[in-house]
């Protein structure tokens, strides 16, 4: 079913939650914004939300090593207390987060990172290519925008399924630890290593 900007825009008003994050909430409840706020409140992701702006100075710097040393990761994930840092719920995050990277060779923690040249490239080349097909400018258009959010969803690490459990995206992985913990979160940034690249 299509959802309307006006029910997004009232869930999002009532949880605080993220715009996509209202969308697949109103879609799994057939649109009735009472049902997708509850379903929101079970997630843990309007909870995350309001803890957002809080100020992430604490956290740490997980590594993982695979392939017998041919593939490395660092990552930096902070947290607003020490106390949580030193948590199993937190360190299990950095583990799983520098395990996804090494696995999933992501370029971005997010969409925001994505420079506006980059996506005019990759929107361009997808448009020019369905109109060589002989698909119409307006219909090239929304296969170019689709193009583009399925290589937000391989190239941004936030938008990646998880690799334990494909029902989820890091992003929900990060605000579930960000529920159960009652602390702000963020992924801050990575580096990812490969032999191969050499």
């Amino acid at each position: 079913m299509a959802i309307s900007a006006t029910a997004v825009k009232e869930l999002r008003a009532k949880t605080g939650a993220g715009i996509m994050d209202c969308k697949e909430a109103l879609k799994e409840n057939d649109g009735d914004i009472g049902q997708a706020a509850d379903w929101l409140r079970q997630k843990g992701i309007s909870k995350a939300e309001k803890k957002s702006s809080r100020e992430t100075s604490e956290g740490r710097i997980g590594s993982y090593i695979h392939m017998g040393g041919r593939v490395g990761v660092l990552v930096e994930i902070n947290c607003e207390t020490d106390f949580v840092a030193k948590t199993d719920e937190f360190n299990n995050l950095v583990g799983d987060v520098a395990m996804q990277i090494a696995a999933m060779s992501p370029t971005y923690v997010s969409r925001d990172e994505v420079p506006q040249d980059v996506i005019d490239r990759e929107v361009a080349g997808y448009k020019a290519a369905a109109m060589e097909e002989g698909k119409p400018e307006n219909i090239a258009e929304k296969i170019a925008q689709g193009k583009v959010d399925k290589y937000f969803k391989s190239q941004c690490l936030l938008e990646q399924d998880f690799i334990k459990d494909d029902k989820k995206t890091i992003e929900d992985v990060l605000k579930e630890t960000i529920a159960k913990t009652g602390e702000n979160m963020r992924i801050k940034r990575f580096s990812r290593f490969d032999l191969a690249d050499a």
